[in-house]
């Protein structure tokens, strides 16, 4: 399904959270970027959150961009044959040898218009890379800020092909490189060179697509280390669901099976899945995560952003557009709305109860209108953060990693959660 959803519209709206406003032309994008794909949503969500993060109140560290060298020969480039890359900065003190790497989210491309379209932008080359990213939330190097993860190696690992990290094909006709996987290996080639080879202990994290490529990459992770090294994966707003739409479609479904078809993922996706479902279904971390033999931490709105606006109630779904106000402020959900956002939160819990049931697993569920919470400060880990039982995001991470306790934190229903940092748009 090419033309899942027409977003043009967010590029005339701010954003409002806690308070404060952001319009939308103060962010690095033009209105081509919005070109009816909803992938773009994402980038926009993830860049929002990179904006609340450096401002100047946090005075973020900045950490330049470093090319992988060698990639092109083992065929691991971006969609327009570019070189891959990954932002890194070095650990200290007692974290000199833990690894934390992070994979970039950004969305999918799923036809050939959207991929030839995503290869001129950063998320399809590497010529429009930042040049320095700001580490901030789990990246940030200052323990007020991360209070477990501030000293170690933190790698951000940059999104350039479209799909999670997995395809493996191309088309020359239209100058596409579908080299996922290959920009996955080479890039932990690299890691394990830089010294990720005698880690003590490392974490696979991501956010968004990100979170959704730690979730198919979390095994092979484990795979590269020692057997007495301590490895765990965690996922930030990775829990794409199968859902039904408010039409009774299945537009996220219809998307994915572009993906996977267009950039041939199927023989790169986790074969304890794809051994009795098929390629499609197993792109969907539900009928994944269970399946793991790694441990895994799930971080995820309950009323997921960018499934709201772009998978349950997406413009080819909700033709009379009932469902925009709603989309841009929850206070705006009629009864019935609100009852069907309650519905997909169940289907979500419902589809995680085996997964909690792992003692090696962790949860935390905020019922948050959000996406991407790690990454930004203000939600990861500050005076105000959203908390489940008084516990804020960061410190729920924290625990479960080192073992300190048991972390399986699901909130209450919409809306008793008073300490969600809620998404809303503003006209």
């Amino acid at each position: 399904m090419e033309r899942i959803c027409d977003l043009v519209f967010v590029v005339l709206i701010g954003f409002s959270l806690l308070g404060k406003t952001v319009n939308a032309n103060e962010f690095e994008f033009d209105d081509a970027e919005f070109h009816a794909n909803t992938t773009q949503m994402l980038s926009f969500l993830e860049n929002f959150s990179n904006y609340s993060q450096s401002a100047a109140t946090y005075n973020p560290l900045y950490v330049g961009l470093t090319l992988i060298p060698g990639a092109a020969a083992k065929g691991a480039v971006c969609l327009d044959g570019s070189l891959p890359g990954y932002h890194l900065h070095r650990g200290f003190g007692a974290g000199a040898n833990s690894w934390l790497v992070h994979l970039e989210g950004g969305g999918w491309c799923n036809s050939l218009r959207t991929c030839i379209y995503r290869k001129t932008t950063r998320r399809g080359s590497s010529k429009y890379f930042e040049k320095s990213l700001a580490f901030t939330g789990i990246l940030s190097n200052r323990a007020e800020e991360n209070p477990d993860f501030f000293n170690w190696n933190r790698v951000k690992v940059r999104y350039c092909d479209g799909a999670s990290f997995t395809g493996d094909s191309e088309d020359r006709a239209h100058g596409l490189q579908f080299r996922g996987q290959k920009i996955w290996l080479a890039a932990m080639e690299e890691l394990m060179s830089k010294g990720m080879r005698y880690a003590n202990q490392a974490l696979l994290s991501g956010c968004s697509a990100g979170g959704l490529a730690s979730i198919l990459h979390c095994d092979e992770f484990r795979g590269l280390f020692r057997r007495r090294t301590k490895v765990k994966c965690f996922a930030d707003a990775g829990m794409f669901m199968d859902a039904r739409d408010v039409s009774g479609g299945h537009t996220l479904r219809n998307m994915y099976q572009g993906v996977v078809s267009l950039q041939g993922s199927a023989k790169n996706l986790p074969r304890t899945c794809t051994n009795h479902l098929d390629p499609t279904s197993c792109f969907f971390p539900q009928n994944i995560v269970s399946n793991l033999r790694t441990p895994m931490f799930l971080l995820n709105a309950a009323y997921d952003s960018w499934q709201i606006i772009a998978s349950l109630a997406p413009p080819s779904a909700d033709h009379r557009g009932v469902w925009k106000a709603c989309q841009k402020n929850p206070a705006n959900c009629s009864p019935s709305q609100i009852n069907f956002l309650q519905v997909f939160r169940k289907h979500m819990l419902n589809s995680l109860k085996r997964f909690s049931m792992s003692k090696q697993n962790g949860l935390f569920i905020n019922s948050c209108f959000a996406h991407c919470q790690s990454e930004r400060q203000d939600t990861w880990f500050a005076d105000n953060s959203p908390l489940i039982g008084n516990k804020a995001i960061a410190l729920a991470v924290g625990d479960w990693f080192f073992d300190r306790s048991s972390v399986k934190q699901i909130d209450c229903p919409y809306p008793c959660d008073k300490t969600c940092h809620n998404l809303v748009f503003r006209s």
